[in-house]
């Protein structure tokens, strides 16, 4: 078996290392470019991201929960195979159609025909009902309510415990405020606050 490389020493790693144990593989190490950070959960540093061998034999994840610097950091590698990883304890149907690098963490659903992208994060608790559609970079936090045909653009981050109604439309790297309620379509870019969520200017 392959040893999993982790990118990233921060608070998601550990949730990433939690869920590559659970999940019984073995783990290399870890990389970051902070020279302050240590071992996570018992898994050692192993060097800078600029270590992180660009070779198909390195099976990698990123365990960083932004979503801009998660699309930077997967721009730095081409040869890479990025791993995709379910908790045990997630529920994907046989139909959910995940990209690689996607992370599902402990307690989320899956419903039919959800569609993922690449590097996507839905995290713990959090429920992606049918035919919705999650584009790469994407981040759904813990305890999010994801109705039916919801489509979130690239980059989109919803805070904890936000809700779409269903056949909602949040473009691409808009962010949705902690318990926020999105009942209309949100453009590309904006933050939206509140019940029901309304864009905040700047």
């Amino acid at each position: 078996m392959t040893a999993l490389h982790i990118v990233g020493v921060g608070g998601h790693a550990k949730v990433i290392v939690a869920l590559a144990q659970a999940l019984k593989l073995e783990i290399a190490g870890l990389y970051d470019d902070h020279p302050q950070a240590g071992a996570v959960l018992g898994c050692p540093l192993l060097g800078r991201v600029t270590d992180l061998p660009d070779s198909p034999d390195t099976l990698a994840v990123l365990a960083i929960g932004n979503n801009a610097l998660r699309r930077d950091l997967a721009g730095r590698f081409s040869q890479v195979r990025w791993a995709t990883l379910i908790h045990p304890a997630a529920w994907v149907h046989h139909s959910a159609v995940l990209g690689a690098g996607t992370v599902i963490m402990a307690g989320a659903v899956l419903q039919p025909d959800a569609r993922l992208g690449r590097h996507t994060i839905v995290n713990t608790g959090a429920t992606v009902d049918h035919d919705c559609q999650l584009g790469d970079y994407v981040h759904v936090a813990p305890g999010c309510t994801l109705a039916g045909n919801v489509t979130l653009g690239e980059g989109t981050f919803l805070g904890v415990g936000a809700r779409v109604i269903p056949g909602c439309t949040i473009e691409a790297w808009s962010v949705v405020g902690a318990g926020g309620v999105v009942v209309r379509d949100l453009a590309a870019g904006v933050t939206a606050v509140g019940v029901p969520a309304r864009v905040r200017q700047a």
